[in-house]
């Protein structure tokens, strides 16, 4: 990670690590966006027409999880952006560059990490391979840089989602492809409204994203919204969850050998689904 740090402590292990984490996310998107991510997940993703208004929906996203985050935008942090991160402790923020004013402004707070990153404009993945280490070696494969391709695309339910839902999935599913698995996100007009992540089943991945709450600790509302998954559905139970919650689209890979089952419940509850065919699955 090639950023300038232009204020603030020293980076940890931690600090680089959810940095990147936030910037891999980031790079998915060419609107103005706001990605915080708390221990190497995202926990708040907006896109607006203005990074002030990116900034909101991020933080509103889950305003709990985002106290002592990484803040990643993709635009120069403005004034009005950085009077808002400023009312809240963070650990890091990095953008392209900071305004005179923004820089004024954040640098007040003698610890906040503030790094200076202009390739942060460019969409586009960072990396083509991906290595860990593990015991006696370490694993090297090509990095997840693919989405999706839009062609592929297939609605397999009775009901096909209306264009606002078809945006929805496709910001849904650049935040889960950056998700621990099994992992789910709920999203709705821009912004997450639930994040579930690194569970060990899909079913309490998407429990804790459905449960997600707002400003005030209040549950937002998930009627209208979508649901992304970053792997296939197991059983139809993630199904009956979202309908409970009012969730109006769903989008994973297919690929279960029960899928029929779930695209039968979509049906049954008036839900769309949509099938990627591709799997993220992070480790």
């Amino acid at each position: 990670m090639n950023a300038e740090q232009l204020h603030g402590k020293e980076l940890s292990f931690n600090n680089i690590n959810d940095a990147n984490g936030a910037l891999a996310c980031l790079r998915e998107f060419s609107e103005p966006t706001v990605v915080a991510v708390k221990h190497a997940n995202p926990c708040g993703v907006g896109s607006a027409g203005t990074l002030a208004e990116a900034w909101r929906k991020a933080h509103d996203a889950d305003p709990v999880s985002i106290f002592g985050g990484v803040i990643a935008a993709n635009r120069p942090i403005d004034g009005e952006t950085a009077g808002g991160i400023a009312k809240i402790f963070v650990e890091i923020v990095i953008a392209p560059d900071f305004t005179e004013e923004a820089f004024a402004v954040l640098a007040q707070k003698q610890n906040i990490r503030l790094l200076k990153l202009p390739s942060l404009g460019a969409q586009g993945p960072a990396a083509s391979l991906d290595i860990r280490k593990v015991d006696g070696g370490i694993l090297v494969q090509d990095a997840d840089a693919e989405l999706y391709d839009e062609k592929l695309l297939r609605v397999v339910t009775q009901k096909s989602p209306t264009e606002s839902e078809t945006k929805d999935m496709a910001f849904a599913m650049k935040v889960v492809k950056h998700v621990r698995s099994n992992a789910i996100v709920i999203a709705k007009d821009g912004m997450t409204l639930g994040v579930g992540p690194g569970q060990t089943n899909r079913i309490g991945a998407a429990r804790i994203a459905l449960a997600g709450e707002g400003p005030g600790g209040l549950p937002h509302d998930k009627k209208g919204a979508v649901m992304a998954s970053d792997a296939f559905f197991p059983f139809e139970d993630c199904v009956v969850a979202a309908a409970d919650a009012g969730i109006a689209a769903i989008i994973q890979p297919g690929g279960s050998v029960k899928d029929e089952d779930s695209i039968k419940k979509c049906d049954e509850l008036g839900i769309a689904m949509v099938f990627s065919g591709v799997r993220h699955f992070k480790h």
